[in-house]
């Protein structure tokens, strides 16, 4: 337990709030002489399965007189000693896991509850958020305006970033974007056997490795890049907002007008059923708002939508159409952003509400700006981390909440810590 201690001032004040009829404030012999409580915390946990309780975090907070305790939890009781009667927020946070190693963002709290004698037993009620692994930290895809020119869009980027507690491995993880590539309402039609099982994708890549090449670390990212070269240089454009030279990974069309950089190559998957790449010079994400999903196929699963007729399709609104799109199991997916043209197009979305409830957009195309997603607050408003001070952002599966819009983007913002296999620097 730590507990701050303050002037005498704002033990009085406790005792003017407890003592009902007290018309003066009381000596400081007088204040002496309050007893300090020993108050029990206890837990309603509404999340099914938690295997512990143990490691989260209560907090007693008297914010008129500046009395502060923190203590954890070791079963689903604990008791704080020595607290000084008054009038105090009592809230628990931080992360738990259930019976199959799924990470919870666990909180709860209850407001101006007076602590005196006879009213120090406390039962706090606490929900949960499941915590995707790992998660699209930044995305920008607007493109910039060059000095000759109207368009620049070899700048686009996005970081994935480790938001767990435990190491996280990218080998092996896979990368979609979604069809259509931009927000319609005019939307295709899929199989009615799909029913509700699948999002679609035009292109797919994943990351390379064995299983152990990339980790991330509690609070690393890796940024992967369209065309990882720095942008702001006088070849390209010095109008862009980045510099991806030192992105961890790229999209290597195999064009030598973009020749191949130090960057890691993403591994190329699938485009129109087959496992090339294409014709295309460099892989586009649309300007006008992408729709992203990352996911990782279960241990056992062949995934392979070029050869296993069950796992592509056509837009069947298009009936004479040959082009082919991958189907993706939202069962394997571990996070998904949509990704608009503006605010008006929450009903052309691609991806379903059990991924993403809501959109994010930048309202403008070579406008140099970006989406983040928002750091993860308590109900104080202080950000939330990791024991080793890593950031933990807001992942409610809801892009409209989740994101921070019209920012320049910056790779590894935050501070949030490269991993130690880039070989760029």
């Amino acid at each position: 337990m730590r507990q701050r201690k303050y002037y005498i001032a704002g033990l009085l004040t406790a005792c003017v709030l407890l003592l009902a009829g007290c018309d003066e404030w009381r000596s400081v012999s007088d204040s002496e002489r309050v007893a300090p409580l020993k108050v029990k915390v206890n837990l309603d946990i509404q999340v099914e399965n938690i295997a512990s309780a143990s490691g989260l975090k209560v907090k007693l907070d008297n914010y008129e007189d500046g009395y502060h305790y923190v203590k954890e939890f070791d079963g689903e009781t604990v008791s704080v000693a020595d607290v000084v009667p008054g009038i105090y927020t009592v809230s628990v946070s931080g992360s738990a896991l259930d019976g199959e190693g799924t990470e919870y963002y666990v909180a709860g709290n209850q407001v101006n509850i007076a602590l005196m004698n006879g009213q120090t037993d406390i039962t706090i009620t606490v929900q949960g958020l499941k915590v995707s692994p790992l998660v699209f930290k930044e995305l920008y895809f607007s493109g910039s305006r060059p000095p000759v020119g109207n368009s620049y869009f070899r700048d686009q980027f996005f970081e994935v970033y480790n938001n767990s507690s435990k190491i996280q491995y990218l080998d092996g993880i896979y990368f979609g974007n979604l069809y259509p590539g931009t927000a319609t309402k005019t939307l295709p039609v899929w199989p009615e056997a799909d029913g509700i099982d699948y999002v679609y994708a035009e292109r797919v890549w994943k990351f390379p490795g064995t299983g152990t090449d990339y980790p991330l670390q509690p609070g690393e990212s890796a940024v992967v890049a369209q065309f990882a070269v720095n942008h702001k240089s006088d070849t390209y454009n010095p109008n862009s907002p980045v510099d991806c030279s030192h992105a961890e990974f790229e999209f290597n069309m195999d064009n030598t007008q973009y020749p191949d950089q130090k960057a890691t190559d993403m591994l190329h998957v699938f485009y129109n059923g087959s496992a090339g790449k294409g014709t295309l010079k460099q892989y586009l994400m649309s300007v006008f708002g992408p729709a992203y999903c990352m996911f990782q196929v279960p241990k056992g699963v062949s995934y392979d939508p070029v050869n296993d007729p069950s796992m592509h399709t056509t837009d069947l609104s298009k009936p004479n159409s040959r082009t082919l799109y991958a189907k993706i199991p939202i069962k394997y997916v571990l996070d998904a952003v949509e990704c608009v043209r503006n605010e008006g197009m929450s009903s052309g979305k691609r991806v379903r509400a059990v991924l993403d409830a809501g959109i994010t957009w930048v309202g403008a195309t070579y406008c140099g700006q970006g989406v983040v997603r928002k750091v993860s607050l308590d109900e104080n408003g202080d950000t939330l981390r990791r024991d080793n001070g890593a950031l933990i952002f807001q992942d409610t599966n809801n892009s409209t909440d989740d994101f921070e819009r019209n920012v320049i983007p910056v790779l590894h913002r935050y501070g949030a810590s490269t991993p130690s296999w880039n070989e760029t620097y």
